[in-house]
């Protein structure tokens, strides 16, 4: 059984910053890509960020880019998100997901979804 658990996430100034961390267990995930999400209340799932099984390609959304580094330990099977610069907008749930995509941002693509963790940036 795949399970994919996120940890990191909790309440920051704006200005602060955040690690995510996402560990996924229960098969293999060569070849896989590693991707992170978020949901603000009352908006849809948006993509922030995605990185290749090799880590030699990322890629960020727009409002993330510049502040946003994902990483990925194949070892430990996990993937990280560093977050900088916070603002009151990077409020959201942060979900981590992987999959065999064929677009890094497309959220559908995705086969495997975690919980969730709860980042909250005060202004």
């Amino acid at each position: 059984q795949v399970q994919l658990v996120e940890s990191g996430g909790g309440l920051v100034q704006a200005g602060g910053s955040l690690r995510l961390s996402c560990a996924a267990s229960g098969r293999t995930f060569t070849n896989y890509f590693m991707g992170w999400f978020r949901q603000a209340p009352g908006k849809e799932r948006a993509f922030v960020a995605a990185i290749n099984w090799s880590a030699d390609i990322t890629y960020y959304a727009d409002p993330v880019k510049g502040r946003a580094t994902i990483s990925r330990d194949n070892a430990k099977t996990t993937v990280y998100l560093q977050m900088n610069s916070l603002r009151s907008e990077d409020t959201a749930v942060y979900y981590c997901a992987v999959g065999r995509v064929a677009t890094m941002w497309a959220d559908d693509q995705y086969e495997y979804w975690g919980q969730g963790t709860q980042v909250t940036v005060s202004s």
